[in-house]
């Protein structure tokens, strides 16, 4: 099966900001035109007009607009970013040295008082992609959503069975805003 899988658009005023679950506001700009660009390409490619968000606002607002022109919208918080916890909301400035080293050296297991960890995000990526490749009625039918960058770079790692790294410096880098991902499951 085939995921097609956008970022969502630039949030305002997030610069220095850890931002995983918190909502931050987007220009209704951005969000009308990424989802018109959506709307094009799923003509063009002759791609069903169904599409998964999360309820964060950044996704979920894009498909809202979507269904105004004739999508189907399923809001699904499986696709959410990570869940930073006591870090959301807070420039990285002001997150102590010592949590984000052990961030860093612990990287699949350590997560911040009351957020999830690296490997609880991929089990819920994968979780996500199984049960869409069992429900959809049609076995090879394209899946089109709408997401986050964390969740989109893991999304890529478990189609290429890739395990979840140990390390910081083995995270890949994140998809640009409103960029397309093309993964197969």
């Amino acid at each position: 099966m085939q995921l097609y899988i956008w970022r969502h658009p630039k949030p305002k005023q997030v610069h220095g900001l850890c931002f995983g679950q918190s909502e931050v506001a987007v220009d209704r700009r951005k969000i009308k035109r990424l989802a018109n660009q959506i709307d094009s390409y799923t003509k063009k490619h002759q791609l069903p007009k169904q599409i998964y968000v999360s309820p964060l606002q950044r996704s979920m607002q894009v498909g809202l607009y979507l269904q105004q022109l004739g999508f189907d919208c399923q809001i699904d918080e499986r696709l959410m970013e990570t869940n930073f916890g006591d870090w959301e909301g807070k420039p990285w400035s002001k997150i102590s040295k010592d949590g984000i080293d052990k961030w860093c050296d612990d990287f699949a297991h350590f997560a911040p008082a009351g957020g999830e960890n690296l490997t609880q995000l991929f089990e819920r990526v994968r979780a996500w992609l199984k049960i869409r490749k069992i429900e959809e009625a049609k076995p090879k039918a394209p899946i089109l959503a709408v997401g986050h960058a964390g969740w989109i770079t893991t999304a890529k790692m478990v189609c290429a069975g890739k395990e979840v790294p140990s390390q910081a410096k083995d995270w890949p880098r994140p998809v640009g805003y409103c960029q397309l991902s093309v993964l197969e499951f």
